[in-house]
């Protein structure tokens, strides 16, 4: 069994969890944000955040907070 990556990306909808996926790289992350964002625009109140599960930072989230 592998570990799970440091970079966490998540896809919610009215704040409940759609989809997630763990990745290494954090190249590859936020390649996959980029495409999660754009694919799943279209759903009902969407929510794509990037975070660095070392750290617990957000690393990037779409929309964009204000």
């Amino acid at each position: 069994m592998t570990r799970a990556g440091r970079y966490r990306l998540l896809l919610a909808t009215g704040g409940r969890p759609v989809q997630h996926g763990w990745w290494h790289e954090e190249k590859t992350g936020r390649r996959n944000f980029d495409t999660w964002a754009r694919e799943y625009s279209s759903m009902p109140d969407p929510q794509v955040t990037l975070t660095d599960e070392e750290t617990s930072e957000t690393l990037a989230e779409w929309p964009e907070a204000d």
